[in-house]
């Protein structure tokens, strides 16, 4: 089993790290599979709206909810997070060389959220690449435990990973392709 999760210190960086990730593997003709994350501005002072791409094409899927310019709440549409997991759910077992989740959050922590999708992906030999934050880094590590690699939050440091673990789930040795 591969997992490996990376972490940004920037607000929105890992998301940008990700979304770049999945076109080169796309480009690379790895079958990408799960989501990233897609902020728009939406004016000073205003929250960004969330979006998620389901991979490799879409659709795209609004979860962030508006609760106002004063809330301090958590802004996570659950509805539309759920939708998304039953799409990368799908795709997923149609088949898939890489799944990426663009954020082991409170929800995946909570045993919710993309979860399930992640053990899948894991229990088949899909290498899977996670974006997580400080507040829920070790909620990652007990559900993934020994197996979750730290990679830098970088494109090319994440595309060998991806090709390294394909390699070692083909029982491939040597250098990367």
């Amino acid at each position: 089993m591969k997992i490996a999760y990376t972490m940004s210190p920037g607000r929105g960086d890992m998301d940008l790290v990700l979304a770049r990730l999945s076109e080169h593997l796309a480009e690379a003709g790895l079958r990408t599979c799960g989501v990233v994350q897609i902020n728009t501005e939406i004016g000073e002072g205003r929250h960004c709206d969330m979006d998620v791409k389901v991979l490799p094409e879409g659709p795209m899927i609004r979860i962030s909810q508006s609760l106002g310019p004063e809330s301090r709440g958590c802004r996570l549409d659950p509805e539309g997070l759920e939708s998304a997991v039953g799409h990368v759910a799908s795709r997923l077992a149609q088949g898939a060389d890489v799944l990426i989740v663009n954020k082991f959050g409170k929800q995946e922590a909570d045993g919710r959220g993309f979860r399930e999708v992640i053990g899948e992906a894991l229990a088949s030999g899909v290498p899977v690449i996670v974006g997580v934050n400080g507040l829920n880094r070790d909620r990652l590590m007990e559900f993934c435990g020994e197996f979750a690699e730290p990679v830098e939050a970088d494109v090319t440091a994440l595309f060998e990973w991806v090709l390294e673990a394909r390699n070692a789930d083909a029982g491939l040795s040597g250098a990367v392709a």
